[in-house]
């Protein structure tokens, strides 16, 4: 029998893992109700936390967190590029906040690239996220989003997801003893795809790992059916206002049939709204929250 190139890249990875295809991680199995819990990441407001630019940002982390509050959220993401430090008294002054005002930190999000292919920066990667898992732990963040990364330019998809693989399980092991879970986001790279995504999560075997569904990251030919693909292995989800099909124009996001999708697979947990269109984020984002909110209070 002649295995097809993806289907030989598959075996490859595992055996090189010493894993097989009967010990595939499954779906997480929800036996209860769905419960939707309405979170905002702060990612929404990248204009106003930018901490890069030379003034001032005109909002802070502890204003965000007071913006969720007044608007009766359930938790904040909070995304680690608007850390203006990390020092445990900083995230105990945030922890503390979020506390206070009835607020959950649903989890965090970092930046990093498990395909770079020097040795000494996919190590470094690999202590940014590490490091990111005791930031989270010590905000009492449930979830920690991360990327898998791009192939360099001059290498292969295959060698990117080889290196990338133990990494991810390395990164796991760790987050166990803190108490994370590492959700994996469809975000470009060699997570473009349902599929590519699910081979990384298939490869990895942790209980402290699962998926970030984006509903806005996919430009494939089918996005929905693609994230419905992914909606039974989702520990956190982001929520985008838009999506875009491969070969299409930008288009308003479908909400009631993405938050239909996490009903029908009885998910249990964070739904963020990340908001990234053109309108004012201060205007639209209320008007999300609102039609959210509806949505996933509503029974049946």
């Amino acid at each position: 029998m002649r295995l097809s190139r993806r289907e030989l890249f598959s075996t490859t990875a595992a055996l090189s893992l010493g894993l097989s295809d009967g010990r595939a991680i499954e779906p997480i199995p929800r036996s209860h109700l769905p419960r939707l819990k309405l979170s905002l990441a702060a990612y929404s407001f990248r204009q106003w936390l930018d901490i890069k630019k030379p003034k001032e940002p005109a909002m802070t982390l502890t204003d965000f967190i007071d913006y969720a509050a007044a608007r009766d959220l359930d938790a904040v993401e909070l995304t680690a590029y608007y850390f203006p430090e990390t020092t445990p008294e900083y995230l105990g002054k945030l922890k503390r906040q979020a506390t206070k005002l009835g607020l959950d930190v649903s989890g965090t999000a970092v930046g990093n690239d498990f395909c770079v292919a020097d040795p000494e920066k996919l190590k470094s990667q690999l202590e940014h996220v590490k490091s990111w898992t005791e930031h989270t732990a010590r905000l009492g963040g449930k979830t920690m989003r991360i990327f898998a990364g791009t192939v360099p330019k001059g290498d292969t998809e295959e060698n990117a997801v080889k290196r990338c693989i133990p990494v991810i399980q390395e990164a796991c092991e760790y987050a166990a003893r803190w108490g994370v879970i590492l959700a994996l986001e469809n975000h470009g790279g060699i997570t473009a795809t349902a599929e590519q995504l699910l081979h990384l999560v298939q490869s990895v075997k942790h209980e402290n790992f699962g998926v970030n569904l984006d509903t806005g990251n996919f430009r494939t030919t089918d996005p929905y059916g693609d994230l419905a693909k992914l909606a039974p292995y989702a520990v956190t989800v982001q929520v985008k206002t838009e999506i875009t099909a491969k070969g299409g124009k930008t288009e308003e996001a479908d909400i009631p049939r993405l938050i239909k999708m996490l009903r029908d697979v009885k998910y249990r947990g964070y739904v963020a709204l990340e908001y990234e269109a053109k309108e004012d984020a201060k205007i639209a984002v209320p008007k999300y929250l609102t039609e959210m909110r509806k949505l996933m209070n509503a029974q049946g």
